[in-house]
């Protein structure tokens, strides 16, 4: 069984995989060296990205990613206005304060290279990083791969099944849609129902609610943003924002008896939120960040 949580996970743009996976696997080798003693002896760090995200890391922002994750921010929390920002005083003055607290020199030329034709085994978005001390000796190397959803795995788990089953034990279990039905017949629980009592084997009830309502306020505020925000998305394709000016058009009009206007904000809502995902706004990935605008539309609908 998968967790709602599991499911729907807070992030930033553009991309669950190239995005999110390679923040979280820069973050976790830095709170490693921390977590073992070693960080105040670094000097310098690489990152080398492999595969799918060397070939198109500069698009999906995987470098801006690995950056702010080597500074020790994560995906949920990390303030996305200040990214532009802060990815320009790294590269001007070449230093990375490693989770936020040991200065290195870090050189953005030399020190993160994506290699556009090579992959390493196993998956085809690899990442390899890599610490020095003052005197060049390396102080650890790990290799992660981004398997998909913003999920990370190490090499350790390369050669086994990179995504383990939950082994949780649910009060109504059910692996197909037919099943599910059945339960729904033989309870006399709705579907929700079925799914609210599955969600506390993992946590209490209340910390459910909390945790959706959570969720909902980011989706919320992840539209308010895209209806507001003109101007150009990030990248060379000069793509203009839509949603802002067609949220001004539709609140314009007046006494429209078209029974299909409603679907007019529908897409207005998915558009916001795709143009947010767009520019490395915070979304709800959903269960990608490909699909984020879809849950957020309906449910403001």
């Amino acid at each position: 069984m998968i967790s709602v949580f599991d499911l729907f996970s807070v992030g930033i743009g553009p991309s669950s995989s190239h995005t999110v996976g390679p923040m979280r696997a820069a973050r976790t080798f830095v709170a490693g060296l921390k977590a073992d003693g070693q960080l105040a002896d670094v000097a310098r760090v690489r990152a080398e990205l492999f595969g799918s995200l060397g070939a198109t890391g500069h698009g999906h922002g995987s470098d801006r990613a690995v950056l702010l994750g080597l500074e020790g921010e994560v995906p949920e929390t990390v303030d996305t206005d200040s990214v532009g920002p802060r990815v320009e005083r790294i590269r001007t003055q070449r230093r990375l304060d490693l989770f936020g607290s040991q200065g290195v020199d870090f050189d953005p030329d030399a020190d993160l290279v994506l290699h556009r034709r090579r992959s390493l085994p196993y998956h085809p978005n690899g990442m390899t990083f890599a610490a020095y001390d003052v005197a060049g000796n390396e102080v650890r190397t790990r290799t992660y791969y981004s398997v998909g959803g913003g999920f990370v795995v190490d090499e350790a788990a390369a050669g086994a099944d990179r995504i383990k089953a939950d082994s949780t034990r649910v009060r109504h279990p059910f692996l197909t849609g037919a099943e599910l039905l059945e339960v729904t017949s033989g309870t006399g629980l709705s579907i929700s129902e079925v799914m609210l009592a599955n969600e506390v084997s993992w946590r209490s009830e209340a910390d459910v609610r909390a945790g959706l309502l959570e969720i909902w306020r980011v989706m919320r505020e992840c539209v308010e943003s895209g209806c507001t925000r003109d101007g150009v998305l990030p990248g060379g394709l000069k793509v203009r924002r839509r949603a802002a000016e067609m949220r001004r058009g539709l609140e314009a009009e007046t006494g429209s008896g078209d029974p299909l206007r409603a679907m007019d904000w529908v897409t207005l809502f998915a558009l916001a939120v795709n143009e947010e995902n767009a520019a490395g706004g915070r979304v709800v990935t959903a269960p990608t960040n490909g699909a984020a605008g879809i849950i957020p539309a309906v449910l403001h609908y």
